[in-house]
């Protein structure tokens, strides 16, 4: 109980307890579906199951139909079908989940365990072994720091079957090998519908929602296609230092769309104050990771404080579209399309994580109806010669165009701003003097020698690292964040698309200078 309420934030309206002699499930619960009746550890009829899971099931209510007449289900929860699914088919189910879970599930009269991360990996997953052995799993690292003398993510797309005692692959999509996409094209009317049926999907909940807009192309298109299908008036969140580029663009979004609109200006030094707080709870001292995760840190606060318990936002567009200014030196369909598989493959360890952690540490959960499988599915099976930006063709050009219509120009064709960037570019200047202020270049050229894993290459990202280090000390707590050159969020591959890459000081966005916008600038828009 001690070790799963160092992870209470995310579950803060219950905890619930299942024990036998050989297995302990705690959950914390963030109740959204199912609310009277969904407590968890969720309990077969005869008593023989348990299961203990983080995240939702969209398309719980048809598993549910079909497997109604075998089990008796005990609960409206969505989650509940996994026990359903489980008994009647073992290990073998999990492709038939559409939706982001996290789960361990135990079979009592079996003596056998089953644990299991969705596809992408949005909801987070860690395991580990203490010094005699016995085996845990949390959904958060700090939950096993300390503890545990081993600690690795999960990964997505995996289950760990106690029969087979090693995490098997279980999501294979045919798009992960360019060839099967070659020649298939999507048209701009399928991709909108796909998209819009994602974010339908996604607004299932019994408590009040809203929609993240930064005001940037993805997270306004899904709050236009949560307000067109949302039984209630749509509250929408933008955060910024004042002046900043995302309040102006998200201003325009949510006039034009409809939303009841909150605008929530920070301070540097507000910003800079979170920085221990944010980097414990993100479990990462990745830069841009960090830089993103502060602000969303602090208007999760507020988003909790007004009674949303969900948001949608706009995560895996850039990944799935090729947003990303560095794209454009993409320099064929192969190199762009086998990118945009390698960032959804990292998506858990980057945006995912972000979003997820920044926004449940005030107990909000957030759902990202990009990365909805169905949606995923028939964005990634196209040929990447029709996502391809170049000389005239703006970034997700594609994206824009099969919502011609739903936004306003200055927004629909609005360029990609990485969401530090976006929030005010005094921000990440900012924190770069702070780390200039704060670290000597001293301990700068000692930094290899005090962190050899990863080693911090800036002031900035040896401030992380301490950060990091103070609440996580062990090295196996290091290992489980990610390292490597990157440009503009780039991965360490596509750096040898220009030879300017490698020179680039900095991840941000801004480092990848293209084109100009196409359209006025929302700022302009609203002068």
């Amino acid at each position: 109980m001690a070790q799963s309420a160092r992870q209470r934030h995310r579950g803060p309206d219950w905890s619930g307890v299942y024990a036998d002699p050989c297995a302990l499930l705690v959950h914390e619960r963030l109740a959204i579906v199912g609310v009277s009746s969904g407590a968890q550890p969720l309990r077969s009829a005869d008593g023989a199951l348990a299961l203990a899971v983080n995240g939702e099931i969209y398309n719980h209510r048809e598993l549910r139909a079909a497997t109604g007449r075998r089990y008796a289900y005990q609960t409206d929860s969505d989650c509940e079908v996994i026990n359903a699914l489980y008994r009647k088919h073992g290990s073998d189910f999990l492709g038939a989940l559409n939706g982001i879970f996290a789960f361990a599930l135990w079979d009592r009269e079996a003596r056998r365990y089953l644990v299991a991360r969705d596809p992408i990996g949005v909801c987070p997953l860690y395991t580990g072994r203490d010094a005699a052995g016995r085996f845990y799993v949390a959904s958060e690292m700090k939950a096993l720091a300390g503890v545990c003398r081993d600690i690795a993510v999960f990964p997505p797309g995996h289950y760990l079957d106690s029969r087979i005692g090693r995490p098997v692959r279980y999501w294979n999509p045919s798009w992960r090998d360019h060839e099967a996409t070659r020649g298939v094209r999507v048209a701009p009317r399928a991709l909108r519908a796909g998209l819009e049926g994602a974010v339908r999907r996604q607004l299932m909940s019994e408590v009040p929602y809203g929609v993240l807009l930064s005001g940037g192309l993805d997270s306004s298109l899904v709050a236009a296609c949560a307000a067109r299908f949302s039984a209630r008036r749509l509250q929408s969140f933008a955060i910024g230092l004042a002046g900043s580029p995302d309040l102006s663009a998200a201003r325009v979004a949510a006039r034009a769309i409809g939303t009841t609109h909150h605008e929530l200006c920070f301070t540097v030094e507000e910003g800079l104050d979170a920085l221990p707080e944010v980097i414990r709870h993100i479990e990462s001292y990745d830069v841009t990771s960090v830089r993103a995760s502060t602000p969303m840190f602090l208007m999760a606060r507020t988003i909790k404080a007004m009674g949303i318990k969900m948001v949608l936002s706009g995560e895996g567009s850039d990944e799935m579209f090729g947003g990303y200014l560095y794209f454009h030196r993409a320099p064929s369909a192969r190199a762009f399309h086998e990118e945009t598989v390698r960032k959804i493959e990292a998506l858990h360890l980057y945006d995912c994580n972000r979003a997820n952690k920044a926004m449940a540490a005030w107990g909000v959960e957030a759902r990202v109806p990009f990365l909805d499988l169905e949606f995923l599915d028939l964005a990634m099976s196209m040929d990447a010669e029709q996502k391809r930006a170049g000389p005239g063709r703006m970034e997700k050009a594609l994206l824009r165009e099969a919502f011609a219509g739903a936004l306003p120009d200055a927004i629909l064709w609005r360029q990609k701003e990485q969401f530090s960037d976006g929030v005010g570019y005094g921000w990440i200047d900012s924190l770069k003097a702070h780390a200039e202020r704060t670290i000597s270049h001293r301990e700068l050229a000692a930094a290899a020698k005090r962190f050899p894993f990863n080693p911090p290459a800036t002031k900035e990202a040896l401030l992380y690292r301490r950060l990091f280090a103070e609440a996580f000390p062990a090295e196996c707590c290091a290992r489980t964040v990610p390292g490597g050159p990157s440009i503009a969020c780039s991965s360490a591959a596509a750096i040898a698309w220009d030879p300017a890459f490698a020179a680039a000081a900095d991840p941000s966005g801004r480092a990848v200078d293209v084109h100009r916008a196409r359209v006025t600038s929302a700022q302009e828009l609203v002068a």
